[in-house]
């Protein structure tokens, strides 16, 4: 992709005014090269070859391809794809190759085809035929009926704007070479239509048991008569395709530095396309292509056509004749049939670029771009990034509920964006550099100022590299019912109550569960999974009361287990009058395997997110942790940015009975990872078995890698103790079988910074949170109004 890429750039170089591809259209006889059948074949070796040699990009190089609705690969004839990147005119054949073994035809400028050029003969190995060959259109329609695809890019050149629809919401785009804005190609259309009114000659043949017309029409397409039939017994369809790219970068990179070293003083034009088109290849893109709904020709012609239709196939000889009448008629009811074709191909054309450009994948950029827009234009120029992040946040998840919408899985997994209230995410955090150094966007001291270069009109070569804002909105604009559910949310943004934004916290908790476990579902992980025994349910969980209160309560769960371990302590505590929030950590309720893949600072994270939700309730948190959740809690108990008004820290793991957790854990850990490392093995020991207490809430095997992670979180937390401010219980069992009892004391003698009371349990079980043993929830009520009454 990237030679391809540098290829076309060189012509550019040289020929700055050419267009990047022309309309789909039958052209009137050129005295240009016209490759001869010979020059046209389409090299077997050269399509493994490259197929191979993408293969490798795709490795190589930092794109990630995506190909959405693969089963709808095998329905079409007709392939069509919106236009971004130079290199997307490699792509789709690449990907039908590869999943169906087929091959496929494309338009290219005839510019690229000369004579004994080693370029073109590349581009004819590969399918692609002059824009300008006398006989495009029969020729593709030729080619299809002897099993090959077409690939066309309607739009007949790259926009760069995404501006694709007018402000009379009709789909248009600039054209370069007119200046003006004009309706997207209807050739393919065309070359659907006439097809299909072939088809449908050599079926009548058929069904007239006419086998000399059969035979007469077979011959003309050097193909046999049962193998022509086959062919025109398929629907002729065209599948619109979109190709959506995310995120787009703009910056230098190693193809525009190379090129810009050879060749000094290139066009801007091209300066721009190496700087948007490298950085897509190389910087970590995701580009998705999605299949949209065919577009089944037959279905076109109208009852009233069809009469028309059947007495002028009559007079089709050969592919040529089917393309002679669309486009002239001869006899007035051939004028009249060409007529009803021109009429139904607009139609056609206005359907499948509806169908394309619908099924853009939608992505944060897109949203964040578009709210952006939405407050200029109610005049706003400045908005604090609190206020922007719960926009967007609120944005996210309104379009999730919408049907009929493709989202980009960064806005549907939680994981990537369930941390947008706060700040804290990837694609918010590239959005933001990207803009600020477009200077769209000036973010200081917690504001962000709308600047005014966002309202200047730049030209089609420069608004990529000046005002990406606009573009990504541009995008979704054939979408108007997500413009009008953005609309919508600020509109309500101020009226939603804290209440219903901490339920769509709640809820990304839930979804987030649900991906977890989808994810550790593959066969792989299968032996471990089913011996589990956990049944009891592993949702986070939101008991709200309408009393007013200071403090809310962030219940976090230990090792192995889930938040059902302390769902009953919960309930009891929500009896007394306070909000409690019982979160999940992450790598738990899922699978061992995805503990597995965790370390203590994904644990951290579920903590800051839990009391960030219950932040929105209530001023400040009580965090009350159990074993593992102990640790956790008095770590960011710690932290004087949280506002943590106490920490209530039960059967906290400082020493374990067990003496491996010391040597033994570690050290297998280490061999587990340099077998991983040298082989396709999991290690020498990845799992041990875990006789629980609660067999319904616990995993039944425990990862090395984290039981190796709770030594580090131990270690973590025993150095951050002596700065924890709040009031602190902590509550032990006389016999504890997990953690050495009297190490409690340790505990307390090194919270220096606070006074720690220790509350002793008679019990010869870890779980007393989870049973109630001893008054254990009392104990924890108590501390709990404890702190609310000295908030």
């Amino acid at each position: 992709m990237a030679l391809a890429l540098a290829a076309q750039a060189q012509h550019m170089k040289q020929n700055p005014c050419q267009p990047a591809s022309e309309p789909l259209v039958a052209p009137e006889p050129t005295s240009e090269w016209v490759p001869s059948l010979e020059e046209l074949a389409i090299s077997d070796k050269n399509y493994r070859w490259t197929r191979r040699l993408f293969e490798l990009f795709e490795k190589v190089l930092k794109i990630n391809i995506k190909l959405h609705q693969p089963e709808r690969i095998d329905d079409g004839e007709i392939y069509l794809f919106n236009h971004f990147a130079r290199f997307e005119t490699l792509i789709p054949q690449y990907l039908i190759y590869k999943a169906t073994g087929a091959y496929c035809r494309s338009i290219a400028s005839a510019e690229f085809f000369k004579p004994d050029d080693p370029f073109s003969k590349f581009l004819l190995s590969f399918g692609a035929v002059p824009n300008r060959h006398p006989h495009l259109l029969a020729f593709l329609a030729s080619e299809i009926l002897r099993g090959r695809n077409v690939v066309v890019f309607p739009e007949g050149g790259i926009v760069k704007d995404r501006r694709v629809v007018d402000e009379r919401g009709r789909y248009s785009i600039y054209s370069r070479m007119a200046e003006k804005r004009r309706k997207q190609h209807s050739g393919a259309a065309v070359l659907a239509l006439a097809l299909d009114a072939f088809k449908q000659a050599v079926l009548a043949a058929r069904s007239q048991a006419n086998g000399y017309r059969l035979s007469k029409l077979a011959d003309s397409m050097e193909l046999d008569p049962q193998a022509l039939l086959e062919a025109c017994e398929r629907p002729t369809t065209i599948i619109p395709a979109n190709i959506t790219f995310y995120p787009i970068r703009v910056g230098e990179n190693l193809l525009s530095k190379g090129v810009e070293m050879f060749s000094h003083g290139i066009p801007r034009r091209l300066s721009e396309e190496l700087l948007i088109e490298g950085n897509i290849l190389l910087k970590h893109t995701d580009m998705d292509i999605r299949l949209g709904h065919p577009v089944q020709i037959d279905h076109y012609w109208r009852w009233w056509e069809r009469p028309l239709l059947a007495n002028a196939i009559k007079r089709i000889e050969n592919i040529e004749d089917a393309f002679e009448f669309s486009t002239r008629g001869g006899p007035i009811a051939g004028r009249l049939l060409a007529r009803c074709i021109k009429i139904e191909s607009a139609r056609i054309r206005d359907d499948y670029m509806h169908r394309m450009y619908t099924t853009v994948s939608v992505n944060l950029s897109h949203l964040a771009s578009t709210l952006v827009l939405n407050l200029l234009d109610k005049q706003h120029t400045h908005i604090t990034a609190r206020e922007f992040y719960a926009l967007l946040y609120q944005g996210v998840k309104a379009v999730q509920k919408m049907s009929g919408v493709n989202l980009h899985r960064s806005l549907r997994a939680p994981n990537f964006y369930a941390g947008l209230p706060d700040g804290n995410c990837a694609g918010l955090d590239q959005f933001i550099q990207t803009t600020t150094r477009m200077e769209l966007l000036s973010l200081v001291e917690g504001q962000f100022d709308l600047m005014p270069k966002l309202t200047v009109e730049h030209g089609i070569d420069e608004i990529r590299l000046e005002n990406l804002v606009e573009v990504y909105a541009n995008e979704i604009t054939p979408l108007p019912r997500i413009l009008k559910t953005l609309s919508q949310v600020m509109e309500s943004a101020e009226r939603i109550s804290p209440l219903e934004f901490a339920q769509l916290q709640l809820d990304d908790e839930r979804l987030a569960l649900s991906w977890d476990r989808h994810k550790y579902q593959k066969p792989q992980y299968r032996p471990i999974n089913e011996q589990q025994t956990a049944t009891a349910s592993a949702e986070p969980y939101l008991l709200y009361t309408d009393e007013q209160s200071d403090v809310g309560i962030v219940l976090v769960h230990g090792f192995l287990a889930s938040p059902a371990e302390l769902r009953n302590l919960g309930e009891a505590l929500h009896e007394h009058g306070f909000t409690v929030y019982g979160l999940r950590l992450k790598g738990h309720g899922t699978s061992p395997w995805d503990l597995r893949d965790r370390g203590y600072e994904d644990w951290l994270e579920s903590v800051r997110h839990g009391i960030h939700l219950m932040q929105r309730l209530t001023a400040r948190v009580l965090l009350v942790g159990f074993s593992t959740g102990g640790s956790l809690s008095l770590y960011l108990g710690a932290q004087e940015s949280l506002p943590v008004a106490g920490v209530c820290a039960i059967s906290v793991p400082i020493h374990f009975q067990n003496p491996n957790m010391k040597f033994v854990v570690p050290l297998l850990h280490g061999a587990n990872r340099l077998v991983r490392s040298v082989s396709s093995l999991e290690g020498i020991k990845s799992f041990v078995e875990n006789d629980s207490e609660n067999p319904d809430i616990n995993y039944h095997h425990m990862p090395m890698r984290g039981l190796y992670e709770l030594k580090r979180l131990v270690d973590a937390m025993r150095e951050r103790l002596a700065q924890v401010r709040c009031p602190v219980l902590l509550l032990q069992g006389t016999e504890d079988p997990v953690v050495v009892p009297s190490s409690v004391t340790d505990l307390q003698q090194a919270l220096t910074g606070t006074k720690a009371e220790i509350h002793w349990v008679q019990s010869k079980l870890h779980g007393i949170a989870c049973s109630n043993i001893g008054e254990t929830w009392d104990q924890v009520t108590e501390f709990a109004r404890h702190i609310r009454e000295n908030s």
